[in-house]
């Protein structure tokens, strides 16, 4: 049984017990501050899980269902551990909160197997020279990525008032896990950002000139600070050059910058440097956090500001300092 082998004509919106299914199941997410690509991916799999068991409806499947679907992933579908591991945790909201049933003990459930993963790090010379072929915005960020260690996604998110240059602080609202975090802003990028932000507010100031000037706020900030949307202050601070425009009301507005324009600068940026890594933007806070392990900081300093909720996450890292294989000196060298 396999998740194609289905009827693309059929849905799982229809639901006559209420609203929609996949619409309280996302509002059920929405509610619980859920991030949008979350809710997308959990999303996803509700829909897989549902064509996999030819549309029957999940409050008549149980355990026996779960477990063959999940065993499914591992075996046929031979997807990874965390992948599996996602698709389970869509399942039990799904029936923790819209079914109103805990899911019991899932019996002879097939794992996918989890593989040692070693982190790819770049030397600080091949970070020097990357970050020498980026040049404007996209250099000033991918510094930033680098040298406070947040993810791409953070980056892109952030506002105006989480640079706080008075006390070197970057405040990274809503990360991954939903969680807050405050990391150190480098100094040398002080001036940059300053520079930076008052080309951003320029922009702001003339948005608002011609009636704009808003962004979204996240949760229901809008009903709780009316006005707040167009406010300096809850601006992105890499927003898009041009404005996008709602269907339903038709304003105007700008979103932070598009993930794949600088995933596609730091791609062009390793292959003009010739390296045969595999850069992307998440190897810079693979290396942020290597790079302070080397330079002799505690581990538990470095799982606070990557933001791991487990320190067994942030010991990967111990893998791939200069004290270990790479500075093991070869017998052969001694020839």
């Amino acid at each position: 049984m396999k998740e194609n082998s289905i009827h693309s004509g059929r849905s799982i919106q229809n639901d006559k017990r209420g609203p929609k299914l996949l619409t309280r199941y996302q509002e059920a997410m929405r509610s619980r501050h859920y991030s949008p690509n979350t809710i997308k991916a959990y999303s996803s799999w509700l829909v897989r899980f549902i064509r996999f068991h030819k549309y029957k409806h999940p409050e008549q499947m149980a355990e026996s269902e779960i477990n063959e679907y999940l065993s499914y992933l591992a075996v046929e579908a031979n997807i990874g551990s965390s992948t599996q591991n996602q698709a389970l945790a869509a399942l039990l909201f799904l029936y923790r909160h819209i079914i109103g049933r805990e899911v019991g003990e899932l019996e002879g459930l097939i794992r996918a197997r989890k593989p040692m993963r070693v982190p790819i790090v770049m030397s600080k010379v091949e970070v020097k020279m990357v970050l020498g072929r980026l040049t404007g915005r996209n250099k000033l960020m991918v510094e930033l990525i680098y040298g406070t260690g947040m993810r791409l996604i953070e980056c892109l998110r952030l506002r105006v008032q989480d640079l706080d240059m008075h006390r070197n602080e970057v405040h990274i609202n809503r990360g991954k896990g939903n969680k807050d975090r405050v990391v150190m802003l480098p100094e040398v990028l002080k001036l940059r950002l300053s520079r930076h932000l008052i080309a951003v507010k320029a922009i702001h100031e003339s948005d608002l000139e011609q009636g704009w000037g808003e962004v979204v706020l996240p949760g229901a900030l809008d009903r709780k600070y009316p006005g707040a949307s167009s406010e300096w202050r809850w601006q992105w601070v890499f927003p898009q050059e041009k404005r996008w425009v709602d269907r339903k009301t038709w304003k105007e507005g700008r979103h932070h910058l598009d993930a794949s324009i600088i995933q596609r600068a730091i791609k062009l940026s390793v292959d003009k440097c010739s390296l045969t890594k595999r850069i992307t933007c998440h190897t810079f806070r693979h290396s942020f956090a290597t790079h302070l392990l080397e330079g002799g900081y505690d581990i538990r300093t470095v799982q606070t500001l990557l933001g791991h909720k487990d320190l067994k996450t942030t010991m990967i890292y111990t893998h791939v300092l200069n004290r270990g294989p790479g500075g093991v000196r070869s017998p052969l060298d001694e020839l």
